[in-house]
């Protein structure tokens, strides 16, 4: 059993150390005022004016200026069977996360990020906020209500073997087999609001950046 590093009633802010706009951290603190920094995530967070209350990784990447000035914050999980980021999530009691600097960066970073996220379904709800797109995992079995306009972008890509239903999708998805060497899902778009249901964990909805609220709505506010 892994232990809580950081347990908060409402939404915890996860900096990690890849691109990220000020304004998208202070959009993140705004509904998730807890920061917690990946690794160098902290240098991040301490260029953008804020100190995190806890720093979860290797620490092969923190600068040495930022270890010294959270020094009392940090906690190393030395082990390399996780990446950073399954370190920290793993280890967040919260209501939910808002994940920040994990796209628009390194490729394999992003794809570890990717699988982290559907093989966790016992960490807390879990959104990857970029400068273009919401990604979430899609929990198993689960009504997920979007609240969408006609046009906005849906796409869904498939970590694993999974099949769903679907409402207000331009392509429905009743009856496809989809996974990730196979059918996929991207580039969708909604009629209206969008409903989906998926009969297994894996699979991952991408939304534009602008409808972050509708992505926190449907993972958070529908729980």
């Amino acid at each position: 059993m892994i232990l809580p590093i950081v347990e908060v009633t409402g939404g915890a802010t996860l900096l990690a150390g890849g691109p990220v706009r000020r304004g998208d951290l202070q959009a993140g603190l705004a509904l998730a005022p807890d920061l917690v920094a990946v690794d160098g995530g902290a240098d991040h967070a301490l260029r953008l004016g804020h100190e995190p209350r806890a720093v979860i990784g290797d620490m092969d990447s923190i600068s040495d200026a930022a270890r010294q000035r959270l020094a009392g914050r940090i906690h190393v999980i030395a082990e390399q069977d996780s990446t950073d980021f399954e370190k920290a999530l793993s280890r967040i009691r919260a209501r939910f996360v808002l994940a920040l600097g994990c796209l628009g960066g390194r490729v394999d970073h992003e794809l570890a990020v990717f699988s982290a996220l559907v093989q966790q379904q016992e960490a807390p709800p879990c959104l990857l906020v970029g400068a273009q797109d919401v990604v979430f995992a899609a929990p198993a079995g689960r009504p997920i209500r979007l609240p969408l306009r006609s046009g906005d972008r849906v796409s869904l890509f498939p970590m694993a073997p999974v099949t769903g239903l679907s409402e207000g999708l331009r392509w429905p998805i009743r009856g496809l087999d989809l996974r990730p060497d196979g059918r996929v899902g991207t580039s969708n778009a909604a009629t209206g609001p969008v409903h989906l249901r998926f009969d297994a964990a894996g699979m991952l909805v991408i939304l534009p950046r602008n409808r972050l609220k509708a992505a926190f709505s449907a993972l958070v506010s529908g729980d």
